[in-house]
């Protein structure tokens, strides 16, 4: 893939990001998603490549979506890419005017990302040298008291951060019943796992278990971080199982590691939508707009943070979808 690929990402991103903000707190999820959609698809039609959504937000005909198996880019003759997106990462986020809202979207080469169905995943994420010490098989408490000791620091030093949904109730009583510190969070799980890697973010371990294309977002940008997660598969019901068979995943109890979820060389772009732990949200000024993104490639391990000034007048009319 070409590296020039990375930048043009954050145009993707940025995009998305504004239209979406424009929503922000204002209670209306599908409105700021349609935005972020929109604004995404129109501005991934200019990039010189042929890209095929492998992780998008739902079928075809399922508006707004970015759907499953959908060309973007300029297409033929140009490389060919496989994309994972999500234009608002936190669409509750987003309408409640919460925190760590993003716009994200990560390129591998044809066949590099796991075609995840649209179901859940369990996960466990850590941040760089920590991969030695977690097992996603093993008990939360074993995997604590692991990192704990990787990191030279006790229990109660560490952070786990957990989706607060009812089916994480056994998982936080048996975290807060190991000694460790728990941070709840309602949504944005792709932004959590991105934080185990932060120096600056106080977090140690994302656990539970979310949806299973944010785990292949999240997987590609600890993939560039120097990060390690693992996920299994969690279905629903019948029809969600058949639906990953036929996605090409015969074994739901199957283990997958960082390197069979995001394979090979892996881009990631990430912009902010409302504040958060990792980027800050966009800014409206009288003139246009502030946005603060970061974008990662995994073949060099380079991280850059962007913080883009926009100006409307000389902007495409993204920015009032």
């Amino acid at each position: 893939m070409d590296r020039n690929f990375a930048l043009e990402l954050v145009r993707v991103t940025e995009a998305a990001a504004i239209s979406a903000s424009r929503w922000m707190g204002r209670g209306d999820e599908k409105a700021a998603d349609q935005a972020a959609v929109s604004a995404m698809r129109e501005t991934l039609s200019s990039i010189f490549f042929d890209g095929t959504v492998v992780i998008g937000e739902g079928e075809r005909d399922e508006a707004p979506m970015l759907y499953i198996g959908e060309k973007v880019g300029k297409g033929a003759p140009h490389p060919k890419v496989d994309i994972a997106l999500d234009p608002l990462e936190g669409t509750t986020i987003c309408a409640r005017g919460d925190t760590n809202a993003l716009a994200c979207i990560a390129i591998a080469n044809q066949g590099h990302f796991l075609h995840a169905p649209d179901t859940y995943m369990q996960k466990i994420a850590v941040g760089p040298g920590l991969g030695h010490a977690i097992s996603i098989q093993k008990s939360a408490t074993e995997n604590i008291r692991n990192i704990a000791k990787a990191k030279a620091c006790g229990v109660e030093d560490i952070t786990v951060v957990i989706l607060d949904r009812p089916r994480h109730a056994d998982l936080i009583q048996e975290v807060r019943a190991s000694g460790a510190r728990i941070w709840l969070i309602r949504d944005g799980d792709v932004s959590a796992a991105i934080a185990t890697c932060h120096p600056t973010s106080g977090v140690d371990i994302l656990m539970g278990i979310g949806g299973a294309p944010e785990g292949v977002l999240a997987a590609s940008a600890l993939r560039c971080m120097g990060g390690y997660m693992e996920g299994i598969l969690k279905p629903r019901n019948n029809e969600e199982i058949q639906r990953a068979k036929k996605m090409g995943i015969p074994d739901i109890t199957k283990v997958f590691t960082l390197e069979e979820l995001a394979k090979g060389p892996v881009m990631f772009c990430a912009t902010g939508v409302t504040d958060g732990t990792l980027l800050k949200g966009v800014q409206f000024k009288k003139e246009g707009a502030r946005t603060h993104s970061i974008v990662m490639r995994s073949q060099t391990g380079t991280i850059r943070e962007i913080s883009a000034i926009h100006h409307f007048d000389k902007k495409p009319n993204y920015h009032y979808v």
